[in-house]
């Protein structure tokens, strides 16, 4: 199982943008076969902050995810493109 988190910041006038966005990727992305998780959320407090969980079965889980078209539209054409910042957080589970 892979899980991380992926935290972006964006400008308070792309918030609509990056909504709807997200929207769709999650929507898509939920439909892959080998994703277990894919839930965007914004941080309390900081509404241009947007943190991912992310959860696929495997490495080649991921990689089909990044490279759907869904991915490559929504997130590389359209996310990566209005961020300020990005980073991203691999998981280990506990147990």
């Amino acid at each position: 199982m892979i899980s991380f988190t992926v935290r972006m910041k964006f400008r308070t006038d792309d918030r609509q943008r990056v909504a709807e966005l997200l929207t769709a990727l999650a929507l898509a992305s939920r439909q892959e076969p080998g994703c277990v998780a894919y839930i965007p959320n914004t941080v309390e407090g900081e509404a241009d902050t947007v943190v991912i969980y992310e959860q696929y079965a495997d490495q080649a889980a991921l990689d089909a995810h990044r490279a759907s078209p869904h991915f490559k539209d929504s997130a590389v054409g359209g996310l990566y493109q209005l961020m300020l910042e990005r980073h991203v957080e691999n998981l280990t589970p506990l147990a």
